[in-house]
């Protein structure tokens, strides 16, 4: 079985391990919230995209946000939930297929970190440099501070899994409920494993980049006696904050239980957490405290 395996070129996708009885009540919750998912953001997308008072520089960066979630999800669930009705022995994938999911899983997380960013730096400009916001955030900023969070996206992760698929393979069984680069790196024979950790310092050292611009918005609100200013700041970046720790926190979990086998199922819970909890909380949290966007549902409702 094994060689067989290998040589096709078949994984077997270890999965959720669901007992027959909860297989259908898992597979509509699931199905419900994936829906969810993409109901709420898509109708964010269009209506930043329909409404003339939401033209401006950050609900058009916020647009990205939806645009990622909805990927994020869509590369996961659809596979998941046919997986939640197949046999255990009968979740195969190719190996080609499996790296694909695993390019898109990548690109939604580090989408998701450098789109936060820019808000950040949008924020930043904002509150910090008020009067040369118009001036700074111009339409051609947001299009090239959009271009740069996908285009570091999409670099980033090319590197991290031209890394991982460099290297034989001696096994054929993703240890997760979808693929993506840890699991990958675990069907290899352990070659070459330092190369593989260049890309999670880049990652790490760009966190840096939220952290300043929050520490000198900060400062700003502690040196101003401006109330406005520092009114206007917390309810703009509270909801920005919010979201962030939402997706580092949940990213934490994941990438601290790869590390400890003995807690593979939680490991896996977490991980479709991870595609499941800020997808479907930033339609919520954000959108919902953006005060333009309440507005308006209010008024459709």
């Amino acid at each position: 079985m094994d060689n067989l395996t290998l040589k096709n070129n078949i994984l077997l996708v270890e999965g959720l391990k669901v007992t027959p009885q909860s297989s259908f009540p898992v597979f509509i919750l699931l199905l419900i919230v994936y829906v969810f998912i993409i109901i709420s953001n898509t109708a964010l997308v269009i209506l930043i995209s329909t409404e003339k008072s939401m033209h401006d520089p950050m609900h058009f960066l916020f647009c990205n946000l939806p645009v990622n979630d909805i990927l994020g999800t869509t590369v996961i669930l659809p596979r998941l939930l046919q997986d939640i009705l197949t046999d255990e022995s009968e979740r195969y994938i190719t190996y080609v297929d499996c790296v694909v999911q695993a390019y898109f899983v990548h690109i939604f997380v580090a989408a998701s970190h450098y789109v936060l960013i820019i808000m950040a730096f949008d924020r930043y400009v904002a509150i910090c440099n008020p009067l040369r916001y118009s001036a700074i955030m111009t339409n051609k900023m947001v299009l090239k501070l959009s271009a740069f969070a996908w285009g570091m996206a999409v670099f980033l992760v090319t590197i991290m899994l031209s890394l991982t698929i460099r290297l034989s393979r001696c096994r054929y069984k993703i240890e997760n409920p979808f693929c993506d680069n840890a699991s990958l790196f675990k069907l290899s024979c352990e070659e070459g494993v330092a190369v593989n950790n260049v890309t999670v310092i880049i990652f790490t050292s760009s966190l840096g980049s939220i952290c300043i611009s929050y520490v000198k918005i900060a400062i700003v609100c502690i040196t101003s006696k401006n109330k406005s200013l520092n009114s206007k700041a917390i309810k703009t970046c509270s909801t920005h904050l919010t979201v962030y720790l939402i997706m580092i926190v949940s990213c934490a979990v994941m990438v601290f239980l790869h590390r400890v086998p003995q807690y593979s199922e939680n490991r896996k819970l977490a991980s479709i957490m991870f595609h499941i909890v800020p997808p479907g909380l930033n339609p919520l949290v954000y959108g919902l405290q953006t005060k333009e966007i309440r507005q308006k549902l209010t008024k459709i409702w």
